[in-house]
């Protein structure tokens, strides 16, 4: 099932901190957490949307890679001001939510499987 990213960043009340799309442009198929790069470069999906507390310029790049086109930090984390720029060079939408990454992580799952 797809859904819209805003429908997720509402219920996780996040919020956008890139300035180039908005979630409602955003259609996700899937979600994927971890904070090791290596594993997200070989596992998540074209389409998912990445659940991280990492906050370096790597996370830009890894997305990049992996066709991920957002990026949800957990615990109220925001990243750089040279990582919010990358992103916008990039595409990749950034998120913040001051939620945990298991309740997060919890939410999308219902609204994909519901």
């Amino acid at each position: 099932m797809k859904m819209k990213l805003e429908q997720l960043v509402s219920l996780i009340e996040g919020k956008v901190i890139t300035s180039f799309e908005m979630p409602e442009e955003i259609e996700i198929n899937g979600g994927y957490v971890s904070d090791l790069l290596s594993d997200v470069m070989g596992n998540a999906r074209e389409g998912d949307v990445w659940i991280t507390i990492m906050r370096h310029l790597n996370v830009v790049a890894v997305a990049s890679l992996a066709g991920i086109s957002a990026i949800i930090f957990a615990k109220g984390i925001l990243p750089a001001e040279a990582v919010i720029q990358k992103a916008n060079e990039e595409k990749i939408c950034l998120i913040s939510s001051a939620r945990e990454t298991f309740t997060i992580s919890g939410i999308l799952y219902n609204l994909l499987n519901s």
